[in-house]
């Protein structure tokens, strides 16, 4: 998680806008347009990351409002893990700068200066008083012009660590997440054996997203039970508001989503949208009907509850459905033993034979469809291989990728789950220029002219 930080008006929502390529902050030349922290997810160069803008930070704020933007910034500075400080150079080294600079000291926490406004020579050659704040990375931009923004993001890239080794991990992240009050902290309890989690029939009780590790069948589980995701317009600001952006991002860092549902009103609108976060991150997901003991259960009723859920959650056909009873423990083991299957499913890998194999039956017995029934707009695929797990990403060498229907993409994802047994998890599928793919792939140069 990145933090925009600054005094106001500086230009963080246009750095903000920047680094998205879009327009999701509202930009003004008017102090305090932003209030809310904005969150959004950004990547450079193949890491991902979350970027938060935030409104601006003063010495001395009155009146309730700009009391409340200074408790959003706060927020997101605990919740960061790199800080972007950004200044103005146009007006020049302030007292408030020197405040903050102090602020973001007590963090304890890697930060980036970032001087905003550098257009020309001359302002880069007065932008140098910035160094007086002995911040060590320090970049000269214009988020408005685009300069000097790559060079911000290397330095944004460098503090988050080294490029991820996708190798299979040991250690399953089980993210326990859902709506207010359907017993996701009961459940985190239930499956610990101890009370982790405060639990009360108050709706919001649990805050911070709470890990705790266990052994189970001799694999270790972190559980990371989190606060309940009302829908956007419910959300109240201030403490509850930063409670679902770590809700939210314990599903990014997590394996496996855990969705927690009531049996007494199943599968809401809500609930889809929740389980869409799980689904857009390519995670793992168990759709987990609590509160069973509550409606006298049997067969018939579990039948139409499967039948509601898979009818809610069309887009994902494949997630697999547990019915437990928190209270009374029912179904809690059965639960563990499908998160583990899962897992394990996204830790498979192909040998690449078998997929050139797969990929040759599946073309002749259904050829790609042509662009407008001329067969020079067909598409052609050269080959495929595995890349890597949880999820399992395929990616195939095509000669034009514009010439992919989504319905042959979905006819080739089918024969690989029908073919290799992925019938629980969300597969990625990556379709790429046979060109791109040939300088891509290790130990192979591109053609020299």
């Amino acid at each position: 998680m990145v933090a925009i930080i600054g005094r106001p008006n500086v230009g963080k929502s246009s750095l903000f806008n920047r680094i998205l390529s879009r327009r999701h902050a509202i930009v003004s030349e008017v102090a305090g347009t932003t209030r809310d922290r904005l969150i959004a997810g950004a990547s450079w160069k193949g890491r991902s990351f979350l970027l938060v803008d935030t409104g601006g930070l003063e010495d001395n704020p009155e009146g309730h409002i700009p009391q409340r933007v200074q408790q959003q910034a706060d927020m997101a500075m605990g919740a960061a893990d790199v800080i972007i400080f950004i200044t103005d150079a146009i007006q020049g080294l302030t007292a408030t700068d020197q405040a903050v600079a102090q602020r973001l000291r007590r963090t304890d926490k890697p930060v980036i200066l970032a001087v905003n406004k550098v257009d020309n020579d001359r302002r880069e050659l007065a932008a140098t008083e910035f160094y007086e704040l002995g911040i060590n990375e320090t970049s000269f931009i214009s988020a408005y012009h685009n300069y000097g923004v790559y060079d911000l993001l290397e330095r944004v890239v460098g503090e988050n660590g080294p490029e991820p080794i996708f190798v299979p991990s040991t250690e399953m992240r089980l993210s326990i997440v859902g709506r207010t009050n359907v017993g996701k902290s009961m459940l985190t309890n239930a499956i610990i054996g101890q009370e982790r989690s405060i639990v009360s029939p108050v709706a919001g009780t649990t805050r911070d997203a709470l890990d705790t590790q266990i052994s189970y069948r001799d694999h270790t589980i972190t559980l990371v039970d989190t606060a309940g995701i009302r829908r956007p317009g419910q959300v109240q600001r201030g403490i509850e508001k930063y409670s679902v952006l770590r809700a939210v991002n314990a599903v990014h860092r997590s394996d496996i989503t855990l969705l927690i549902t009531d049996a007494t009103e199943l599968a809401t609108a809500q609930d889809a949208h929740i389980a869409g976060l799980a689904w857009d991150t390519n995670r793992g997901l168990i759709v987990v009907v609590n509160k069973w003991d509550l409606v006298n259960p049997n067969r018939f009723r579990m039948e139409r509850g499967l039948h509601r859920v898979r009818e809610r959650l069309h887009f994902m056909p494949y997630v697999p459905v547990c019915f437990t009873s928190a209270l009374t423990g029912e179904g809690i083991d059965e639960l563990l033993d499908s998160a583990l299957s899962l897992w394990q499913e996204r830790q498979r890998r192909v040998p690449f034979r078998d997929l050139q194999y797969l990929l040759a039956d599946a073309v002749s017995t259904h050829s790609p469809p042509s662009m407008r029934g001329n067969i020079r707009n067909r598409l052609r695929i050269r080959r495929v291989r595995q890349v890597g797990v949880n999820p399992p990403t395929f990616v195939f060498s095509v000669n034009d990728p514009k010439l992919l229907h989504f319905s042959y993409r979905r006819y080739l994802e089918n024969r690989i789950r029908d073919k290799f047994g992925f019938n629980r998890t969300h597969l990625r599928l990556v379709f790429r220029h046979e060109r791109e793919e040939r300088t891509t792939r290790p130990g192979v140069r591109g053609r020299s002219r």
